[in-house]
């Protein structure tokens, strides 16, 4: 939240943050100038993200957690684009929502808007290559790009604020253990339902708008065929 972080690590995420951001701006706008029919979708990843990153679920250890919406967008446009449009909701939802904050920016956009969707990305390329079920795939990597960002987050938190108060290694393994236990009480089922909730999206996707996950090379088009039960 809001000023929760140490003026170094506020400063150090916004550093490693800031080039992914860069680059997907880069990467954004030179996917609309050659597909300016992708807009709408965009919007929609956007909205996506910000629709279930906004569900902040209270717990009862003390703390609250909630859906990041961010594994679609790196199935569909990659990690770099889903980087811009995360910072998009992250922004919005810190000035209007008092979700998050400007000062932990850097480090929200890291946990949520870089490593998750990375994380998500590589296990839906590697499921694919591997010729495991579609949805199943999805299911995996946006559950698993949910809970990355969590582990990311207990990682920065456990940076920040070591046992004793003295960055070893022994004090950020303790207290890295604490906040991850935090989170995994709600976080854990909560990913499990994002990732349903994506494979039914990626579904409903496949079966009306398919051409656009062609377009995307999210699918080949032998593999929507197949899962539509279309004889090629």
């Amino acid at each position: 939240m809001e000023g929760y972080l140490p003026t170094f690590w506020c400063l150090a995420w916004f550093a490693v943050s800031i080039p992914m951001i860069l680059y997907g701006i880069y990467k954004m706008n030179k996917l609309v100038n050659e597909k300016r029919e992708i807009l709408p979708l965009l919007a929609v990843a956007g909205a996506f993200i910000f629709v279930l990153s906004s569900l902040k679920l209270p717990s009862v250890n003390g703390s609250c957690s909630h859906p990041t919406g961010t594994g679609i967008a790196a199935i569909i446009f990659g990690p770099a684009i889903s980087a811009v449009l995360g910072t998009i909701v992250l922004i919005y939802q810190a000035l209007f929502l008092a979700h998050g904050g400007l000062t932990t920016l850097g480090a929200n956009v890291f946990s949520m808007g870089i490593i998750g969707p990375v994380v998500a990305y590589l296990i839906y390329k590697a499921g694919m290559k591997a010729n495991l079920n579609f949805y199943l795939v999805v299911f995996l990597a946006t559950a698993f790009g949910d809970w990355a960002t969590y582990v990311t987050t207990s990682v920065q938190l456990a940076l920040a604020y070591p046992a004793g108060n003295v960055l070893t290694f022994a004090g950020f393994m303790s207290m890295f253990g604490k906040f991850a236990g935090i989170f995994a009480f709600t976080q854990v089922p909560i990913a499990i339902m994002e990732g349903a909730v994506s494979a039914l999206l990626f579904k409903y996707v496949v079966n009306v708008k398919s051409d656009i996950l062609i377009e995307m090379k999210v699918l080949e088009d032998a593999v929507v065929r197949k899962l539509r039960g279309i004889s090629a």
